[in-house]
């Protein structure tokens, strides 16, 4: 946790005793150490490996024109702090010799460094130190002399080295990690109760699942009050439960949820004094009356008591991580089956900052700023009426991460503008300066009933501690936070086929955001076949007669409900997505869709960046995040937020660029311009019984020599980049006779028919057992052709691209082109190509997707003789440089860690002509 103001200046005391040693001081043995332990010791900053970067590299370019790898002693990313330190007898004023010869002191060395960092990593600050002085180099004002503590002062200047530290930041790491510490209390509190649960019944019994899951709820929830005090006194469920034998758990629990579920005037009179203590708490947590407790042992009643209820201190984690955590405990599997995953706090802010906070902190600064009192405290009450007006709305909230962090975010703001309107009278019960932000002003659709029931906890929780930081900034609140207000704002059910209107009308919403689903519906390797059937009902019942929205992804259902739901008001829209949506052909059916018909405008686009989540099982995903509205009155800067940087635009497209609406047409087959036309490879839609191992081929040829000239190199993506060995049985053309008194092959064929007949694809049914010999769709070329494979990493620089015989058989995997052309493989292989496939592909996981649209929409360059001569040989220059390193596979040689020195300088050379020829 980040150490308290006034126990500083002791811990400071230590340090400075510790480093006065005349031992310490040493520039390279002791530097790191130095910082560790202030940081660690001064300044509560506990996890210093994330925290902290030491050597840090940087290209220093000297005046020769060399450039040098240098390290930098310490540097702290989320302050941008740059420390150079020297040994305690050097003077941080005088010149030290660097390797090039140049005279510089610590200081202008590290000014160096920073000259040569980029933009966004450029210090604010600077500081060097020789353990005995350090001197801080504020570098918005890098002319000034250096602020000047000497170890001996540090106790009572601890606080000039405040910038140091990102205290928000910290708060969140320390909140995250008592948050998982919480998640794995709450797991073996599961699996404890899990087996008490399976002694009379089991867990597959949907009520039994449903009861094991609510009384974790509610155990919890009792937990998190207990170390809050907000049952009146700390510590009541506790002190209850800790004088009842473990055989009588079951009853008492059953008893106390009653009696928490029963208002105080209808409560038996004759109850006991401890259970009278007991207020009534409402809202629904303990109200379902048929929720099966199971019976309780020693070793139960001691894991809730003493490691989670005396252990643990419940108050301090954050409702946003712990809801996820919570809830990706306890339903692995849903998580799972349901494409959800739980965005960060970091990741929360990126949708909520541009979407509503950026402008609601800018406009509470502005009223801090304003020099009369009166004004002031009239424009702080109009915000804060405005803050409590606010209402937001995630249609796939999950276990309410997006509200409780939206709701945390606006309770602080309101505190400040409560503290504006207090002036001096703090702490007074004046009507105006009380809380007004309600969390039934937060709503929500979940589809699972149990991350519903997290959802509303986690709002409770986030309710009850914004009502103890608003009493301990002197703010009034007018109510005790039990009984808890019913918070009808999340309700379960299935988003994309639920009326929102029944549960939040649109004119009295102003924000709809959050993280749908990310399923891709046209991943036939889905685990859960059940699942991804009704998700295809979902989209096509939302999209109806929308001409291929079968090809869209799950979440794109999620747009669609939003633009219908927002048409003709100003409501904001902001979306976590997979990037798929935003590329390849998905463009043209979504986006166009949306733009065109329902006149929606991208307003805030985060371009492709990599997902982070709280859950241990991070998702392995790149996300974007668009922001939209209908309205037409919107006049506010577009902005592109890509790679850390952020980019005022003039209109944002459906791809994330600063560039007009156009859509890349599916054209399958005929390019734009004169060159050969392009085809997928062969589908064989065989069960896997037409394609043999090396060893099924082998085994078949030693049995069958006939077979020899009918089984052949069967290459699909994986086999072209990697260089595995496939086959097929190439049956097409062949008499019946070479194979039909073969029995292993009859076998094959009989395994084909039974195949094709369980086919989705109709036509594919009819014809099941018409010619099972051969594959289903046929597209073999009968010369050379180019083959790019349909998958293939988005590590590498280029999609490696090869010439095949005609004789090795193309899998569907494999796109073709059916040409001996060098100088087209130079222009496809080529930077222009792949900048323009980045673009217009899909993605599969983290692959990029290649599609024939690529290819045919593709602006191919009009060339003369001479310059198809110049690229043929820049291209036959990236061949050769391959032939160099005949072991290798083309995903050796285009890993960007391996790719060998000649075949990058052939790239560079082919790029240098075709980008001349694009001019």
């Amino acid at each position: 946790m980040v150490v308290e103001a006034q126990t500083r200046k002791e811990l400071a005391k230590e340090f400075i005793k510790t480093w006065s040693n005349v031992d310490r001081g040493h520039e390279d043995k002791d530097r790191q150490t130095f910082w560790i332990d202030l940081l660690n010791r001064v300044y509560g900053i506990t996890n210093y490996a994330n925290y902290v970067n030491f050597e840090k590299n940087v290209q220093v370019k000297q005046d020769n024109g060399k450039v040098n790898t240098k390290h930098i002693d310490v540097y702290i990313p989320s302050t941008k702090v740059m420390i150079e330190m020297k040994g305690k007898n050097i003077n941080l004023s005088r010149t030290i010799r660097q390797s090039d010869g140049k005279k510089l002191t610590p200081f202008e060395q590290a000014k160096r460094y920073s000259d040569f960092l980029p933009v966004s990593e450029k210090p604010k600050w600077i500081i060097v130190s020789n353990f005995k002085q350090i001197d801080i180099h504020d570098m918005d004002k890098p002319l000034d002399k250096p602020k000047t503590i000497m170890l001996e002062d540090l106790s009572d200047k601890y606080k000039e080295l405040e910038f140091l530290i990102n205290t928000h930041k910290q708060k969140i790491i320390n909140e995250e990690k008592l948050s998982f510490e919480a998640g794995e209390l709450v797991a073996k509190i599961y699996n404890k109760l899990s087996k008490a649960y399976a002694e009379h019944g089991s867990l597959d019994d949907g009520h039994i699942q449903k009861s094991l899951n609510m009384l974790i709820v509610r155990l919890v929830f009792l937990m998190y009050v207990d170390d809050t005090s907000m049952f009146g006194e700390k510590d009541l469920f506790e002190s209850y439960m800790a004088k009842i034998e473990a055989s009588y758990w079951r009853k008492a629990l059953i008893e106390l949820f009653q009696i928490l579920n029963t208002k105080i005037e209808d409560r038996d009179p004759y109850l006991e004094d401890e259970l009278k203590k007991f207020p009534y708490v409402n809202g629904g947590m303990f109200s379902e009356t048929n929720v099966v407790v199971p019976q309780f042992n020693d070793e139960l009643k001691d894991l809730i008591l003493n490691e989670a209820c005396r252990g643990f201190d419940w108050s301090e984690i954050s409702p946003t991580i712990f809801g996820a955590v919570f809830e990706s405990t306890l339903n692995p599997e849903t998580r799972r089956s349901g494409g959800m995953h739980y965005t960060s706090i970091e990741n929360i802010h990126k949708v909520i900052d541009p979407l509503f906070l950026n402008d609601l902190k800018a406009e509470l600064k502005k009223i801090q700023d304003m020099v009369q009192v009166n004004q002031r405290k009239e424009e702080a009450k109009l915000y804060q009426r405005k803050l409590a007006n606010l209402k937001f709305f995630d249609p796939a909230c999950g276990s309410g991460n997006f509200l409780t962090e939206t709701y945390l975010s606006i309770r602080q703001l309101e505190n400040e503008a409560i503290k504006i309107m207090q002036g001096n009278n703090s702490g007074l019960a004046i009507g105006d300066y009380t809380v007004k932000v309600s969390i039934t002003n937060f709503y929500g659709i979940e589809i699972n009933d149990f991350a519903v029931s997290v959802a509303k906890t986690a709002m409770w929780i986030a309710e009850s501690q914004m009502m103890t930081r608003s009493k301990n900034e002197g703010i009034y609140f007018d109510r005790d936070f039990f009984p808890l207000t019913t918070n009808t704002g999340i309700h379960e059910g299935n988003a994309l086929r639920m009326n929102w209107e029944d549960i939040v009308k649109p004119y009295e919403l102003n924000y709809i955001m959050g993280n749908p689903p990310f399923t891709s519906l046209t991943n036939s390797g889905s685990n859960d076949k059940e699942s991804q059937k009704k998700q295809k009902e979902d989209i096509n019942i939302v999209f109806e007669d929308l001409p291929k929205h079968g090809k869209l992804d799950y979440v794109c259902g999620w747009y669609e409900k939003a633009a219908n739901f927002i048409s003709k008001t100003t409501i904001t829209v902001s979306f976590v997505s997979t990037d798929s949506i935003t590329q390849g052909e998905q463009v043209g059916i979504l986006w166009k869709h949306l733009i065109q018909e329902h006149r929606i405008k991208i307003i805030f686009a985060y371009r492709t960046f990599p997902w982070s989540s709280e859950a241990s099982n991070n998702a392995n995903v790149n996300c974007v995040i668009i922001g939209f509205s209908c309205d037409k009155t919107y006049n506010n800067e577009y902005i592109i937020f890509d790679n850390k940087e952020k980019y005022i635009a003039s209109h944002i497209n459906g791809y994330l660029l600063d560039m007009p609406d156009v859509y890349i047409q599916s054209r399958r087959k005929k390019s734009l311009q004169d060159v050969p036309q392009i085809i997928q490879g062969n589908k064989p839609i065989d069960g896997g019984n037409l394609i043999l191992s090396e060893k099924e081929k082998q085994d078949l040829i030693n049995r069958y020599p006939s077979l020899k000239n009918v089984i052949k190199l069967y290459i699909g993506s994986k086999e072209l980049i990697k260089n595995k060995k496939r086959y097929c049985l190439w049956l097409n053309g062949v008499e019946p006779s070479v194979y039909s008194g073969i029995p292993e092959i009859r076998k094959r064929l009989q395994g084909v028919i039974d195949t094709r007949k369980n086919s989705p694809t109709k036509v594919v049914r009819e014809n099941a057992t018409a010619t099972p010999a051969i594959f289903s769709q046929i597209r073999q070329p009968q010369t050379s052709y180019l083959a790019i494979p349909e998958v293939s990493g988005c590590t590498r620089k280029y999609i490696p691209i090869d010439f095949l015989d005609p004789n090795i058989i193309a899998s569907n995997k494999l796109y073709l082109i059916p040409t001996t052309s060098i100088y087209l493989f130079g222009i496809i292989e080529s930077i222009v190509h792949m900048t323009w496939m980045r673009m217009t592909a899909g993605r599969k996981g983290i692959s990029y997707s290649y599609s024939l649209a690529v290819y045919t929409n593709f602006p191919f360059p009009e060339l003369d003789d001479k310059q198809r001569k110049v690229i043929s040989k820049t291209a036959q220059s990236i061949l050769d440089a391959r032939r160099l390193y005949p072991n290798s596979s083309l995903a050796d040689l285009y890993d960007p860690l391996t790719m060998p020195k000649e075949l990058q300088d052939a790239h560079k050379a082919n790029d240098k002509v075709i980008l001349k020829v694009y001019g």
